[in-house]
C-alpha cells in the first residue's frame, strides 16, 4: 500500500496537522552565514535533514526540489521512508561535509523523495503519539527479562514500520530475546541504539548549578571527553559533588575556558619547585592564573603564613637558587605593602562607606537633645 492509497474516512481532504516550531529555538539549528550568496542549483544536490534525538543525515535531492530550511520532507529509509526537517541547504552543506571529513558519493547517498504531503504528516503524527506508550511498555518487558538496561526513548519512523529504541547500560547487554519480544508486541522492525548519560540528560533537560538551562539540552551536540586534569589546569577544587553535572559525569563546561587557562600558564614557572630562602623553604599552595600570582606557605602540608608572590618574582628566585643564592624575603618590596591589581578606581576604593559623606555639626550648637516620649509625664 502506498501513501496515495491512504485516505481519510468520509472522503474529506486531509488537513495539515498543527506543528508548532519556532525558528532558532531548536538546538540542532545551524546559523547560515552564507545566506547572502546567490542561489546555485549545483549546491542544492545535497541537503541535511534532522530528526529526533540529535539524529541528522545528508540526503541527495534527486528531483531538484527547491528546498528551504524547516521544510518537512520525505526521505529514503531502510525500509520505507522517514519524515524530517531540512536543517541545512546550499553552500553551507558543502562546508559542513568538509568539516565532518565526509566525501559524499552521490550514487550511494539516500534520496529525498518529495516534500511531505498531508497524508505523510498525518501518519507521522500518529507514529509520534505511540512513542510514549511504546517506551513504557518496553521498559516493563526489559525488566521482566532481567536485563540491566534502561530504555530512555523511542523514535518511530515516519511510516510506522520501524522504531529506534535508545537505551542506557553500564555493561554489555544481550538483547536478542528483547528484540524478538518487542517485534511480536508492536509488529514493527526494531533497532537498538545505546546512548550515554550526557545524551540522556540533554534529552530530559533541566537547570544547572549556574541557574541556566543545561548546555546539553540547548546547544551542545558533540560531547567531548572531560577529565579531572581539566579542573587541575583551572585550579579548581577536586570535589566530585561540585564538578559533576546532573548526568553524574564531569560538567561539559569545564572545556569552555580550558584553552584560555592553558595559554596563560605556558610561560609560568614550575609549581613543583620549592623556593629556598635564607629563613627557610616556601612551598607552593595555590595560584591565581589570570592575575599571575603564586601563593606560598612555610609548611609543605598545610597553609601557614600564606604569601602572595608575583610570577616574575618566583622566576627570579628560582634563578637565584640555581646559582646557590638564597634571598632574604619572598617579596622584593616590603611586606607591609600590598600587591597592586591594576589602576581601577572601583577596586582601589571598594570600602562600604565610600559613598557616605561626613557632615560636621554647626558651631554654637550643642548635642541634639532626645525627643520627649509621649507617655512620659512632666515633672512638677
Amino acid at each position: 500500500m502506498t501513501n496515495e492509497d491512504i485516505q481519510v474516512p468520509g472522503g474529506d481532504e486531509p488537513s495539515l496537522p498543527e506543528i508548532k516550531y519556532n525558528i532558532g529555538a531548536n538546538k540542532l539549528n545551524e546559523y547560515n552565514w552564507l545566506a547572502d550568496l546567490p542561489f546555485d542549483e549545483r549546491c542544492n544536490q545535497v541537503v541535511e535533514v534532522r530528526f529526533k534525538n540529535t539524529r541528522k543525515g545528508f540526503y541527495r535531492n534527486i528531483n531538484e526540489i527547491r528546498l528551504e530550511v524547516d521544510d518537512i520532507v520525505a526521505v529514503e529509509a531502510s525500509p520505507g521512508h522517514d519524515i524530517g526537517y531540512v536543517s541545512m541547504t546550499g553552500f553551507l552543506v558543502m562546508e559542513q561535509l568538509k568539516k565532518m571529513k565526509i566525501r559524499p558519493v552521490l550514487d550511494e547517498m539516500k534520496k529525498v523523495y518529495r516534500k511531505a504531503r498531508p497524508v505523510d504528516l498525518q501518519k507521522w503524527e500518529e507514529a509520534k503519539k505511540l512513542e510514549d506508550h511504546t517506551m513504557l511498555r518496553s521498559r516493563k518487558i526489559a525488566e521482566n527479562l532481567g536485563l540491566a538496561m534502561k530504555i530512555g526513548d523511542v523514535e518511530y519512523q515516519g511510516d510506522k514500520t520501524k522504531a529506534i529504541f535508545y537505551y542506557l547500560a553500564d555493561e554489555r547487554v544481550d538483547f536478542r530475546q528483547l528484540i524478538k519480544v518487542l517485534a511480536e508486541e508492536f509488529h514493527i522492525r526494531i533497532e537498538m541504539r545505546q546512548i550515554g548519560a550526557r545524551q540522556e540528560a540533554g534529552r530530559i533537560g533541566g537547570i544547572g548549578t549556574c541557574g541556566r538551562e543545561l548546555c546539553c539540552s540547548t546547544h551542545v551536540t558533540n560531547f567531548m571527553s572531560v577529565t579531572t586534569s581539566h579542573a587541575r589546569y583551572q585550579d579548581l577544587s577536586l570535589n566530585p559533588q561540585k564538578l559533576a553535572g546532573q548526568c553524574g559525569k564531569l560538567k561539559c563546561c569545564l572545556n569552555y575556558e580550558l584553552d584560555c587557562y592553558i595559554d596563560a600558564q605556558k610561560e609560568y614557572p614550575s609549581r613543583e619547585v620549592p623556593l629556598e630562602l635564607a629563613s627557610g623553604t616556601a612551598y607552593f599552595m595555590k595560584m591565581e592564573v589570570h592575575t599571575g600570582i603564586y601563593w606560598y606557605s612555610t609548611d609543605q602540608r598545610m597553609a601557614v603564613n600564606m604569601t602572595a608572590v608575583p610570577v616574575a618574582r618566583v622566576r627570579e628566585i628560582i634563578q637565584l637558587n640555581r646559582k646557590g643564592i638564597k634571598p632574604d624575603n619572598l617579596l622584593a618590596i616590603p611586606a607591609n605593602n600590598t600587591i597592586g591589581k591594576g589602576n581601577d578606581l572601583l577596586l582601589q576604593n571598594s570600602g562600604l562607606t565610600r559613598f557616605e559623606t561626613k557632615s560636621n555639626p554647626r558651631e554654637g550648637r550643642g548635642r541634639n537633645k532626645p525627643f520627649p516620649r509621649r507617655n512620659e509625664k512632666k515633672k512638677q
